[in-house]
């Protein structure tokens, strides 16, 4: 096979590969009904859920960052055993199948579960089907993308200037807020982006773990998915306002993404 059959083979096959992902979300905007679209994309159910959608993933992602800047610094930093064996628990929930990452949930926070079973007995909090628990799921699942991205980020700088700063008697949560976050600061915009539009997609582990209940704990993936068997053109209306989101997420980290990687 010549060298130009060959560039032709790999452009014909990338371009299979990019209709594959493209012809959907095109499939969307061609059956989307224009002329009525925004007053279905803004109908009281689509504001509600926008509402505990934009509550809960907001929340999620600052809690989100919170966790997930300190344990990648620890990932790209620390030499000790078993790190590998962390990295491969943080990161699983980007595989896992979410209807089982909602069963985890329950079985931890739970009214039966290790820690939720104790908090509903000692101070009657059940947090099961509640706001809290679209926050925690969202969390769960969004949590992975920042550490990644973070991580990556703390291994390229240089680590030197940690240690000189430590040399220099700064302490270590010092060395970390003006040393570490500072070179890291791309990467953590970019990952906090990420888990923040991770948790506004969330859907199998939140409807699993905190049921769609509208006005408390019904987001809009969940309002799409009850849309879809009553009103497909409401549902395709807020679909396409969701890919738009999406879009203007990644086209706005579209630097910051490449410094994190």
């Amino acid at each position: 096979m010549t060298t130009r059959r060959r560039s032709r083979t790999l452009t014909l096959l990338a371009a299979l590969a990019a209709a594959f992902v493209v012809l959907p979300l095109l499939g969307v905007a061609l059956r989307l009904p224009w002329s009525d679209a925004w007053s279905l994309a803004t109908s009281a159910t689509a504001r509600r859920a926008a509402w505990v959608s934009l509550q809960t993933s907001v929340v999620a992602a600052v809690l989100a960052a919170a966790l997930g800047i300190p344990l990648g610094w620890w990932l790209a930093r620390t030499r000790a055993r078993g790190v590998g064996l962390v990295r491969s628990f943080v990161v699983m929930p980007m595989i896992l199948p979410p209807v089982v990452a909602g069963i985890a949930l329950l079985s931890v926070f739970g009214r039966s579960g290790v820690i939720g079973q104790p908090l509903l007995e000692w101070w009657g909090v059940s947090i099961p089907f509640t706001r809290t628990a679209v926050v925690i799921a969202q969390v769960f699942v969004s949590i992975p993308f920042l550490v990644l991205a973070v991580e990556s980020s703390f291994r390229q700088l240089d680590a030197g200037l940690e240690d000189a700063a430590r040399t220099l008697g700064a302490s270590p949560m010092r060395v970390f807020a003006t040393v570490a976050l500072p070179g890291a600061r791309p990467a953590i915009v970019a990952g906090v982006a990420l888990a923040w539009a991770r948790s506004i997609g969330e859907f199998g582990a939140s409807i699993t773990f905190a049921g769609s209940f509208p006005g408390r704990t019904q987001t809009l993936p969940m309002s799409v998915y009850e849309l879809v068997s009553t009103d497909y053109p409401a549902a395709l209306s807020v679909s396409f306002g969701m890919m738009l989101v999406s879009v203007l997420v990644i086209a706005s980290l579209r630097g910051r993404w490449m410094v994190a990687r």
